[in-house]
């Protein structure tokens, strides 16, 4: 049981990638995929930064009375993945409302539909 409890952030990592990936595939609103989306990264990213933490590890700057250093890569990969998700994120939502334009709906099957309609 130690084992369940003292790595909780993985589970909570997990929980929310299973979350954002059936919000993906199952609603057929764009936005809500969008959110689906957003949630599974946080979960990427939470589960990255879970990896990287050393417990007693100390920033990697060379000091006398230290041993055990934090690899700060992850913590970096972090910042330009957080970058990244926020211009796919705001790109996905140009591209919904361009979409909400052409079509007057959000919604994937009605979507489909006025595209096999025509």
């Amino acid at each position: 049981m130690d084992f369940v409890l003292g790595h909780y952030n993985y589970w909570i990592a997990i929980f929310l990638m299973m979350v954002g990936f059936y919000t993906v595939i199952s609603r057929g609103n764009l936005v809500k995929k969008i959110v689906g989306l957003n949630v599974f990264q946080v979960s990427v990213f939470l589960l990255y930064i879970s990896i990287g933490t050393v417990t007693g590890g100390a920033a990697p700057i060379i000091t006398q009375g230290i041993k055990l250093y934090s690899n700060p890569l992850p913590h970096v990969l972090i910042l330009t993945a957080i970058v990244v998700g926020v211009a796919t994120t705001a790109l996905g939502l140009a591209l919904v409302v361009r979409i909400k334009e052409a079509y007057g709906t959000i919604e994937e099957d009605e979507i489909h539909e006025q595209d096999h309609s025509l």
